[in-house]
């Protein structure tokens, strides 16, 4: 392909052919209305989302749990760890998951009244105000579901009255008197101090379920420890009130803490309660006691110990006290036994672990159930009793009350046989003073039992003392290292991010729109569809004729399409054989209306211009030209013998020097005619009078006709139009050229747009006015 390499250096050193880059980027630059208005309804759509959005606020705050083997003061007295009031490790995440918890969540927004919210309209959005920015306050005394998220809107009119819209119906209110509504009950009462700054001024006040306001606040609640080995944590909450995120959480650490010391108090609370019960019926008992050995005594009229048995007693007392200890450690069991069997305490009690219990296995596994104790009613605030996990404490726990009942009669058991040892012994020593009277010995029995209760009494006096020490001295298990400070920069809306997006969507969306339309579109837009579609030589192209005259070629034209012609002209004969005195072209195309007859006249011009006698032959047939029924044309000589070649041969009126023969009227079988002998006569003395014969015939891809000609001819120009020829009909035309059905074919490429582009919008390059077509083809 020689011609084409010649071609494509040529148009290079023209700046006609562009890279395809440029050709790309040009493609698209034609639509630049679509891509500016894209971009302006995207900016305006990310303007308009920025300003309707509310700027979010990171609230951070730091708490410290402490560990539970970091003890407090009074654990390094020994008292509190031996009381067993602090558990021995901590769980960092079954606190993360308490700070997170709906309840806890709920009590927080509840203390800071956060029922009501407040808002001033602003021109894009409602613009919440918080506190000290709020002329008012609302306290609602009740309010009924319907009520939650519904908006009232309070004015303020002076310092005593005010204007409430509702439902769109306003009363005027004094600030300080009960309004009493449908759907709540509540009264508004006025800050003196900004309430005349806010003066006619609308204030939307919304009513909130705090239920529901907890969870959305659970959600949007971050606890995340510090690192693996710190039981520091992180609580952050993002708000579009900083303030009000401020106060969240610092609430939030400071309820918490609130729990956490009830959780301590609790056992405490129990054991003190237990033993001011077990008090109470060691008073009676003891004044009991007391009141029967003055009884005894005054009845007896006994006043003191025999001297006799003083030296028997000293012996027998050693056995008394461990007899006493005994009994003593027999009556804490059967009260702690008592205690777990009663029918209130079978299920949800703590067990009072501040009596001292010999047995350390006993006393580790009550401590033990405390905890878990304790566990299982800090889970059920975040969790359902049906739920896995309480189930399963459920049963530990019930497995730790068999094996503590279990110990406590295995204990008592042992303690019965020491108690009946010992008083074995202590009856020895009895038989020793059998001789002292039967009153002094009754009256040891009963100063034996009034022992016994006044020990016992004395013992759970003090471990009340303990107790109260212990729920007096209770400290938090946490300790707040940073309350909650936010960041003056909002992390959301991210302008930089919304604006970069909604730049890309606005070239994105016009582009991909363009780049669907040219991907499904079956019309040739880029001289490389024509490159893979053929190997036909491409003659050159033909920009879009912007003016209303059909003839662009003349003598002193200078413009760029008038100096294409001139380069097709020159390309075309580096194709044919120069050495032949006449030729023959035959113009064609696809289908109607790709500008065959504007190439032909404007070709034909060109040739006039280096001196070259140029016909036009009119062979479409089967259409109707102006003035083809008034003047002889081809289909009369076709058709009649007496009609010659110089009778429809006639000077064009509109371009000096041009010949023309017009198709005559409409033939009844056009293509018999194109088949005719007199085709090839009719050629054969033009070629003696003309140097270039062109023949405008009809579109290929619509009739046979041009392909009777092609053996008459010396070469085909094949029009192809930009946005109007479709791809496949140039494969089509591709296949003709390489089955020889059309001769020696070249390709022009029509109604290019401006920087050798495809255009959009334009029109036809040969749409003429009827008159300037008229005198073309007189």
């Amino acid at each position: 392909m020689k011609f084409n390499e010649m071609y494509d250096n040529k148009i290079n050193l023209d700046g006609v052919e562009e890279a395809n880059y440029r050709l790309l980027l040009s493609q698209y630059l034609k639509y630049w209305p679509l891509f500016l208005l894209g971009l302006a309804l995207s900016l305006t759509g990310a303007f308009l989302y920025i300003n309707r959005s509310a700027a979010q606020y990171v609230v951070n705050g730091t708490l410290l749990i402490k560990d539970g083997r970091n003890v407090s003061r009074y654990s390094e007295n020994g008292l509190v760890s031996e009381l067993g009031m602090m558990p021995n490790t901590t769980n960092i995440d079954n606190e993360i998951i308490a700070l997170k918890s709906h309840s806890l969540v709920q009590r927080v927004l509840a203390e800071l009244s956060l029922t009501t919210s407040y808002y001033i309209k602003g021109w894009a959005r409602e613009q919440e105000i918080y506190k000290k920015s709020v002329p008012f306050e609302v306290i609602i005394e009740n309010l009924a579901p319907e009520g939650y998220e519904k908006p009232i809107t309070i004015t303020t009119k002076n310092n005593n009255t005010f204007l409430l819209e509702d439902n769109g119906k306003a009363s005027v209110y004094k600030f300080g008197e009960l309004i009493k509504k449908p759907y709540a009950t509540f009264t508004v009462i006025a800050s003196s101090a900004r309430l005349p700054l806010t003066y006619n001024k609308p204030i939307i006040v919304r009513f909130h379920d705090l239920t529901t306001l907890a969870y959305d606040y659970v959600d949007k609640l971050r606890v995340n420890p510090v690192n693996k080995l710190s039981t520091v944590v992180t609580i952050s909450l993002t708000d579009a009130v900083p303030n009000k995120g401020q106060d969240i959480i610092n609430k939030l650490m400071d309820v918490y803490n609130k729990e956490a010391t009830e959780d301590k108090n609790l056992i405490a609370s129990n054991t003190i309660k237990f033993i001011d019960e077990r008090l109470k019926g060691l008073r009676i008992e003891l004044s009991t006691v007391e009141k029967g050995v003055e009884e005894f005594k005054r009845k007896n009229e006994v006043a003191d110990v025999s001297s006799q048995i003083h030296q028997s007693l000293q012996d027998a007392s050693g056995y008394n006290k461990e007899l006493s200890e005994a009994r003593i450690q027999l009556e804490v069991l059967e009260s702690i036994e008592n205690y777990i069997t009663k029918g209130n305490n079978v299920q949800n009690q703590l067990i009072p672990s501040a009596l001292s219990v010999a047995d350390p296995t006993l006393a580790g596994l009550i401590v033990k159930f405390n905890e878990l104790q304790l566990d299982r009613e800090r889970l059920l605030r975040t969790a359902s009793p049906t739920n896995p996990f309480v189930q399963n404490m459920n049963e530990q726990l019930a497995y730790l009350r068999n094996n503590i009942l279990n110990n406590l009669k295995s204990t008592k058991n042992s303690l019965i046989i020491t108690s009946r040892s010992l008083s074995a012994k202590s009856n020895q020593f009895s038989s020793r003073i059998q001789k002292v009277p039967t009153i002094e010995r009754e009256l040891m029995g009963i100063n034996r039992q009034q022992e016994i209760k006044n020990s016992l009494y004395l013992y759970l006096l003090q471990k009340r003392e303990e107790a109260g020490l212990t729920l007096a001295a209770t400290v938090s298990n946490s300790k707040i290292v940073d309350p909650a400070i936010w960041y003056t920069k909002p992390v959301s809306p991210k302008k930089p991010a919304i604006y970069l997006i909604a730049l890309i969507l606005g070239l994105g969306i016009p582009f991909a729109i363009i780049f669907i339309k040219h991907h499904f579109n079956n019309k040739i837009q880029l001289i490389k569809d024509i490159e893979q579609a053929t190997a036909v030589p491409i003659l050159g192209e033909l920009m879009h004729n912007k003016s209303s005259n059909g003839i662009v070629v003349a003598k002193d034209s200078r413009s760029p399409l008038s100096e294409m012609f001139r380069l097709i002209r020159t390309n075309l004969q580096f194709t044919i054989n120069v050495n032949k005195s006449s030729r023959v072209l035959l113009v064609t195309s696809s289908m109607s209306g790709e500008g065959k007859t504007f190439f032909c006249v404007n070709f034909a011009s060109s040739l006039l211009l280096i001196g070259k006698k140029v016909v036009i032959i009119n062979m479409d047939l089967r259409k109707q030209t102006l003035n083809s029924e008034s003047v002889s044309g081809l289909t009369d000589y076709l058709m009649h013998i007496d009609v010659f070649v110089d009778d429809i041969v006639r000077p064009s009126e509109s371009i000096p020097d041009l010949y023309i023969i017009n198709s005559g009227p409409l033939p009844s079988n056009p293509a018999e005619l194109m088949t005719s002998p007199k085709i090839e006569q009719l050629l054969r003395v033009l070629r003696e009078n003309f140097d270039f014969i062109i023949i405008d015939t009809a579109p290929v891809g619509q009739v046979a006709d041009a392909f009777a000609l092609a053996h008459n001819v010396d070469a085909t120009i094949y029009i192809a139009r930009y946005n109007y020829t479709l791809k496949s009909q140039i494969r089509l035309m591709n296949k003709m050229c390489e089955n020889k059905r059309l001769t020696n074919c070249m390709l022009v490429l029509n109604d290019a747009a401006d920087n050798h582009l495809p255009k959009y919008g334009y029109g036809y390059g040969y749409k003429q006015s009827k008159s300037a077509k008229k005198s073309l083809l007189s």
